[in-house]
């Protein structure tokens, strides 16, 4: 059993305290930090209230490294799972350093200045966390996270040698407004207006953005437009899977969601450098933005319909091409039922606590910084099976 601080107590935040707190086997005491402590104030009430578990609740700066350490060794964690913005990856890691703790996270470090981002830093914390002999797990969310495990899962025991990755996220949800983003949106946004980016025959090809389109039919789901973007997990699979030929990135969007998002960037309303407002106050079009859009943790009451987040994976078997499609759907108002939050939160904050639960059963560790697909994907997906989040996989005819 393991002693577990959960900072961050957004949608994600509160899905994975919810399931935190139903796993009481692996976590024998859960804390919740965030700079808004009525926040975990709100989300450890409706624990206490629903599962008659106890959630001690905390504020926290957590780009203060010190003051977060200092919080981790006042509650006593084995393992810190952040989940605040990603901006904040690198100083609750150094927390952790400081305060020997195991880290989780759910996203890769995001450079506040710059619409760009990378593991580069993080994996530069590999030989300090060997040298505490602690453990930091990257990107334990659905993507990152999950489909890293379905490659892995396909890697270690559907095929002799994977050659073509195809990542498929699509969110058939309706909330309701006219543009709203399903988790925070200046990292949403930042996320879909950078140039893509996805690597082909061992080098990194990059593209407008939104340039490239395709059709796709998510089983059980329908068919929706899927636009390619660069996304964190091709970085790493790349690395740890060196036989890949090619891997690409697909999300859906609407033509309202990309038509309101147009209009926002030829207004400038997208752009994250600060400008003066007023005498003595400067904010960016961004963070102003983000201010009057929908709060994306108040979408899960009002979101109906469902996502279908998978992975196609092609490549060698026996001597033979085989093709198969891995893939998971969620229903947002079985996920709101649940925990409060919609699938996007679910989605992410399910396999957050799946990862801090894998270390705390000790089924997954290993000393210094590491990312999902390095381990026995089995055990996660067997574990995502009885959290709420069911897998399904099909075979695909080759064409051609």
């Amino acid at each position: 059993m393991a002693n577990l601080l959960i900072i961050g107590a957004g949608g994600v935040g509160r899905v994975a305290t919810f399931k935190s707190a139903m796993n009481s086997k692996s976590f024998e005491k859960i804390s919740l930090a965030s700079r808004t402590k009525s926040k975990c104030d709100a989300i450890a009430n409706d624990i206490k209230e629903k599962l008659n578990v106890v959630v001690d609740t905390y504020k926290i700066d957590a780009d203060n490294a010190s003051e977060t350490a200092e919080l981790i060794k006042k509650v006593g964690a084995d393992i810190v799972l952040n989940v605040a913005l990603p901006y904040q990856d690198l100083t609750i890691m150094e927390a952790c350093l400081k305060a020997g703790a195991n880290y989780v996270d759910t996203a890769n470090y995001e450079h506040p200045d710059v619409a760009k981002f990378e593991y580069k830093l993080q994996w530069a914390k590999d030989d300090e966390f060997k040298k505490a002999k602690k453990m930091a797990l990257l990107g334990s969310g659905f993507d990152p996270g999950v489909t890293n495990v379905f490659v892995a899962y396909a890697n270690q025991y559907l095929f002799d040698e994977i050659q073509f990755i195809d990542i498929l996220d699509c969110n058939a949800g309706d909330h309701g407004y006219a543009f709203a983003t399903n988790f925070n949106p200046e990292i949403n946004i930042r996320e879909i207006t950078q140039k893509g980016k996805y690597y082909e025959n061992g080098e990194w090809k990059i593209i407008d953005p939104m340039s490239v389109k395709m059709d796709w039919e998510y089983p059980k789901v329908g068919t929706y437009p899927s636009y390619l973007l660069y996304h964190e997990e091709l970085e790493s699979l790349v690395k740890n899977i060196p036989s890949i030929k090619r891997i690409r990135f697909f999300m859906t969007f609407s033509d309202k969601y990309l038509k309101h998002l147009e209009v926002l960037q030829n207004v400038g309303m997208t752009d994250i450098k600060p400008i003066k407002i007023c005498e003595g106050c400067e904010l960016s079009p961004m963070e102003f933005l983000k201010k009057v859009l929908p709060d994306p943790a108040s979408l899960g009451e009002r979101t109906k319909g469902k996502t279908n987040i998978g992975c196609v994976v092609e490549g060698i078997k026996d001597g033979k091409k085989r093709k198969v499609y891995l893939y998971q759907i969620c229903d947002h108002q079985c996920a709101y039922k649940e925990t409060g939050a919609q699938c996007v939160s679910y989605t992410t904050g399910v396999p957050a606590m799946i990862g801090a639960k894998m270390i705390a059963d000790k089924k997954w560790f290993a000393k210094g910084v590491h990312n999902m697909e390095e381990f026995d994907a089995k055990l996660f997906l067997d574990e995502l099976n009885v959290q709420g989040l069911p897998w399904e996989m099909i075979e695909l005819e080759i064409k051609g």
